[in-house]
């Protein structure tokens, strides 16, 4: 049976719990997700600082992993995807991030995307994940939610309701054909908000679980 590592390098283990939830619900039956969360950092991941702390915490998160695996594949839940060409080299099994994922979810019919998120202080990063993967052209940008961020996930109703503007942003000002919403700690209002969208919309989780499938099942797992 597979077994596959959700690693969280921010330090709320109920977002664990919850994106392990997502990931498992995703996947069929037989495969196993256990979480890992990092030790240091925040407990949700909004500028650059803190995500230079976070892909340290890939590094511990994986040793600490190491002692609990072997494991068939590995997703790395966080948006900005840090360290993940590290990890990826370090776990030689597949592993995906979940920003990696969506975006290519979201290009997949080449039409233009944007990103729904609450972290605007992380503008610069999405921009150059959008370029390093070859989506540039495609990307339309983001669109942000008003306040703290972390207090705007605790509130569901608020937060969706927020999202759902700038997914209208995205699509009625900058022109998206299908809108990400950004981030690991969204990923229930995700769910939520694509059974009350006209727009396409991409789960980062689901999209890094349908990958990760896809190349396990390469595998023959």
């Amino acid at each position: 049976m597979p077994s596959v590592l959700l690693l969280n390098p921010n330090t709320n283990t109920q977002t664990t719990q919850m994106m392990v939830q997502l990931v498992q619900a995703q996947l069929p039956a037989g495969f196993t997700v256990h979480g890992m969360t990092a030790t240091q950092g925040v407990p949700m991941i909004t500028n650059e600082a803190q995500l230079a702390v976070a892909a340290q915490q890939v590094a511990d998160c994986w040793l600490r992993a190491q002692q609990k695996g072997p494991w068939h594949g590995v997703v790395l839940a966080c948006f900005a995807d840090p360290a993940l060409h590290w990890l990826r080299s370090a776990t030689g099994v597949p592993t995906v991030g979940i920003g990696e994922a969506a975006m290519r979810a979201a290009s997949h019919s080449r039409q233009p995307f944007g990103i729904a998120t609450t972290t605007p202080d992380l503008e610069a990063v999405m921009h150059a994940q959008a370029q390093q993967l070859g989506l540039g052209q495609l990307y339309t940008g983001a669109r942000y939610t008003q306040g703290n961020p972390l207090q705007l996930v605790a509130h569901a109703s608020a937060l969706q309701q927020q999202l759902r503007h700038a997914v209208h942003q995205c699509v009625d000002v900058d022109g998206a054909r299908s809108v990400v919403i950004g981030g690991g700690p969204l990923g229930q209002a995700a769910h939520a908000l694509a059974h009350s969208m006209d727009v396409p919309l991409i789960a980062p989780l689901d999209a890094a679980a349908q990958w990760l499938h896809n190349a396990l099942s390469a595998q023959g797992h």
